[in-house]
């Protein structure tokens, strides 16, 4: 079947295996639900000759029914037809890259607008990405008149640049004809998918499904390279055990007759790096002697349990998984591999305490060292720094329901009604326990609600009648307020408030928002003189954006001497490095309350999440936020 778009493809590769709500696939594809609609009923239009239609099954979303079998096979077992002409500006994009690193002549405009049949001011438009994707690399485009662009830089980045882009392509879409037709020789990744395993399981190397499969690709970029005259600069590999260069030597004489053209020393010891640097490790621990390696693993403990309360220098386990790791990743920074991370987004916004821990830590420890770790590599190391945390700590910061238990009965009676909430609702805390005479003059509840063996009356909290034995419906009734999620409200109404709330409308830097919102702080004695500083430093390090024009700047380390979040709302928007914020919350946290302010980060994925920042950045005031958010919390 050939798709009129590229979405209508996914969409369809999305219901093949499983049923999808609409909320779903609107946020996978990044569209509106009445997109999705259309989009199905267009998708159902074109399977209707071939025995097949999506339907809605209600509570559970759309659904592959399958009326036709013998038509709908035969409808897969199609091979697929893509388009070669780029569509959209994501895709041009993609194809400028690649021809741009596979062109042996200068390139014009004109001849590619034509070729794709857009106009040369829309090309013109989609090279500032382009040249920003190569600047990254050090690669540069030069203009010559009459004759078109030319792409200059060394080969090792050009081959890095051509490399890492076809590996994103082939996480999001296996059948990029970029990948299958473009940018390498036909035939070469499929010849390579059986020889390199072969020879990794010879040279007995352990390597992942991403790691042999990045190999895989550089080696077929390397093909071409050199089949087209592009051979490596001279290069000296250092400390390389026997068995990876072993493999080197023997997937270098695979290349050489792949390329026809003899490889020079450089080219076996690049491969030799490349392998190092994704090989898994066998060895113990404690055969591990590298001192980088060692000195990162316990610098990175050893500042987590200074600045932020949580020690874990005595899990064996964590130190085990990140030495292992930072053994290899000493070896890609050395020589400047990068491998992409295609998690880090969620990285971010899953683990997001457990990454400001890591930045902060590899970043201090980057002041002694002349390697420079991406944040990439930061990403990975999130990973194993957030297990251990949920390993060892509470992370997750529950605020359990309250209750004030009012029981005129005896004590056996007391005593059979808590036994039965803990084993009903073990979350309920019963902070008191008093008779119907103390709770007549009380003027109000601090708990969250009232559970009564008697006839009250209401004062200001919920009241469940609780009888010795409790009915299912009393039991239900109960289940309605304990069940309900009081810990992000808690956060908002402890953390948040309208002396710290800030709308701005004229134009504003970012260091200038900094100074104000630090200074008030200071004066009120939350922060010391020290946090504005490192509120500098973290930015600069790397951009504090969350995503979807929400921002969280706050100190290297919990700094304040009170927790507080200063929320500041920007309808027209902040320069943010290179992305805009128009919702900005300036985190102050402090020791003593780090443990409860780790909630605080549930409620900004929340926000993200349920894409709240068009509403927030709308509101006037403190009142028609905290309206706003806990709807938004409410939802969630």
């Amino acid at each position: 079947m050939r798709f009129p778009n590229l979405r209508l493809s996914q969409l369809f590769e999305m219901l093949q295996t499983e049923t999808l709500p609409q909320d779903e696939l609107a946020r996978r594809l990044s569209v509106s639900t009445r997109t999705v609609r259309t989009d199905i009923t267009a998708l159902n239009a074109l399977l209707a000759g071939h025995g097949a239609q999506f339907t809605l099954a209600r509570g559970e979303g759309y659904q592959l029914i399958i009326e036709d079998a013998a038509r709908y096979e035969a409808l897969v077992q199609q091979p697929g037809r893509q388009l070669r002409i780029p569509r959209t500006s994501p895709e041009r994009v993609h194809y400028l890259i690649v021809r741009f690193l596979t062109s042996a002549f200068s390139l014009k405009l004109e001849d590619l607008a034509d070729e794709w049949f857009v106009s040369r001011a829309t090309l013109q438009s989609d090279m500032a990405e382009v040249r920003e994707w190569l600047g990254r690399y050090n690669l540069t485009i030069e203009t010559r008149p009459r004759h078109g662009m030319k792409l200059f830089g060394s080969e090792t980045a050009m081959r890095a640049c051509l490399t890492n882009l076809l590996w994103q392509l082939q996480q999001e879409d296996g059948d990029n004809p970029l990948l299958t037709e473009e940018a390498l020789n036909a035939g070469v990744p499929a010849l390579l998918a059986t020889e390199l395993h072969d020879c990794f399981t010879r040279c007995r190397i352990r390597l992942t499904d991403e790691g042999e499969q990045f190999i895989r690709l550089y080696c077929a970029v390397a093909v071409r390279r050199i089949s087209e005259g592009y051979p490596l600069a001279e290069f000296t590999a250092d400390n390389v055990e026997d068995d990876v260069r072993e493999a080197a030597r023997q997937i270098a004489d695979l290349l050489q007759q792949l390329a026809g053209k003899a490889l020079s020393e450089a080219e076996e010891q690049w491969l030799q790096v490349h392998i190092a640097a994704r090989q898994v490790q066998d060895v113990a621990p404690s055969a591990i002697s590298a001192d980088d390696d060692e000195a990162l693993v316990n610098y990175i403990l050893r500042y987590i349990n200074t600045h932020y309360n949580y020690n874990m220098l005595a899990d064996a386990q964590l130190h085990a998984d990140l030495l292992t790791h930072i053994k290899t990743m000493i070896t890609r920074v050395r020589y400047q591999i990068n491998i992409p991370n295609p998690l880090l987004s969620n990285i971010k916004q899953h683990y997001p305490m457990a990454y400001d821990m890591t930045l902060a830590a590899v970043s201090s420890w980057g002041k002694y060292t002349p390697y420079a770790i991406s944040e990439n590599e930061i990403g990975f190391l999130v990973l194993h720094i957030g297990v251990g945390l949920e390993r060892h700590y509470n992370i997750g910061y529950q605020r359990h329901p309250r209750a004030l238990l009012v029981c005129d009965t005896g004590n056996s009676t007391v005593r059979m009604i808590q036994a039965m909430l803990l084993r009903k609702y073990p979350q309920i805390e019963v902070t008191r326990i008093i008779s119907l005479r103390e709770y007549e003059p009380l003027g109000s509840v601090e708990e969250d609600f009232v559970i009564t063996t008697a006839r009250i009356h209401e004062k200001d909290k919920p009241i469940v009648a609780m009888s010795p034995f409790p009915t299912e419906y009393q039991l239900e009734q109960l289940g309605k307020l304990v069940l309900v999620d009081r810990t992000r409200p808690y956060m908002l109404e402890k953390f948040f408030d309208a002396s710290h709330f800030l709308v701005i409308d004229e134009p504003v830097t970012q260091q200038q928002l900094f100074s104000k919102l630090c200074e008030q702080l200071e004066e009120e004695g939350y922060v010391g003189d020290d946090f504005y500083p490192s509120v500098v430093e973290r930015e600069a390090i790397v951009s504090t954006m969350l995503g979807e024009g929400i921002a969280l700047p706050h100190s290297l380390g919990l700094m304040a001497n009170k927790t507080v979040v200063y929320t500041v709302l920007a309808p027209h928007g902040i320069c943010w490095g290179d992305e805009t914020a128009h919702v900005i919350f300036l985190l102050a946290i402090s020791k003593s309350e780090y443990e409860e302010a780790m909630a605080i980060y549930d409620i900004f994925v929340t926000f993200l999440r349920e894409r709240a920042m068009t509403k927030l950045r709308e509101c006037r005031d403190f009142t028609s936020f905290s309206a706003v958010a806990v709807e938004c919390l409410s939802r969630f």
